[in-house]
């Protein structure tokens, strides 16, 4: 049975939470790449930044319904998720549009566990970590060729 080892790219382009927005759109368009794994400075990850992560600031901004009660304001949709988009409509940096929690899978693990889990959970690309250390990603486009080969 084929594994991740076989089909993962193993030199993995990544940023910093401290990455410009603008930095990471030149990162998605030179390198052709709708994904890229976000490393602290020991190169831990810590998170993943998407091509929709970034086009989101391009959206509109959904205001909660509030009733007002007195002196309370009540929110009758979650404040917490308002709070969220509006971090991630505003930000400046990968630190405001980044996913902390982040699916990863192992060398070891083989192409139909990680095309259900990407078919489950509608992921585009997995990093890679062994040893608690990024060594790959897998993407979409890595399964497809996988086919061919």
């Amino acid at each position: 049975m084929l594994t991740i080892a076989e089909i993962m790219t193993r030199d993995v382009i990544t940023v910093k939470k401290s990455t410009t927005l603008r930095e990471l759109a030149e990162v998605f368009t030179s390198r052709r790449i709708g994904s890229v794994p976000v490393v602290d400075d020991n190169g831990a990850l810590v998170g993943i930044v998407t091509e929709t992560d970034l086009i989101a600031q391009d959206r509109e901004l959904h205001i909660p319904t509030v009733v007002s009660l007195f002196d309370w304001v009540i929110y009758l949709e979650s404040e917490k998720k308002f709070e969220e988009d509006l971090k991630k409509i505003t930000g400046q940096t990968v630190a405001d549009i980044l996913t902390e929690k982040v699916e990863t899978v192992t060398p070891a693990t083989t192409v139909a566990e990680v095309a259900g889990l990407m078919c489950s959970k509608t992921i585009h690309a997995i990093p890679v970590l062994e040893g608690g250390k990024l060594v790959g990603i897998v993407s979409r486009m890595d399964l497809i060729r996988s086919m061919i080969k």
